[in-house]
């Protein structure tokens, strides 16, 4: 599972960031918004990164094969 971290800033924006995807962090104009960007992006990550044939052991609690 990921963890989605979230924190506000100064100037009122948040910002989500998962720390076991480096570079995944994003901001959003509401906590919501910022948690939705951060997942999208985690997908997109994760992605690129079956493509490219690395290993993604997170997928392991997304699919089960029958």
């Amino acid at each position: 599972m990921l963890t989605v971290e979230t924190e506000r800033e100064l100037d009122g924006r948040w910002i989500a960031e998962i720390a076991e995807l480096p570079g995944v962090m994003t901001y959003g104009s509401t906590r919501n918004e910022a948690v939705a960007k951060a997942e999208a992006l985690a997908l997109r990550t994760l992605a690129d990164r079956v493509e490219h044939g690395e290993t993604v052991p997170e997928l392991a609690s997304f699919f089960s094969a029958a």
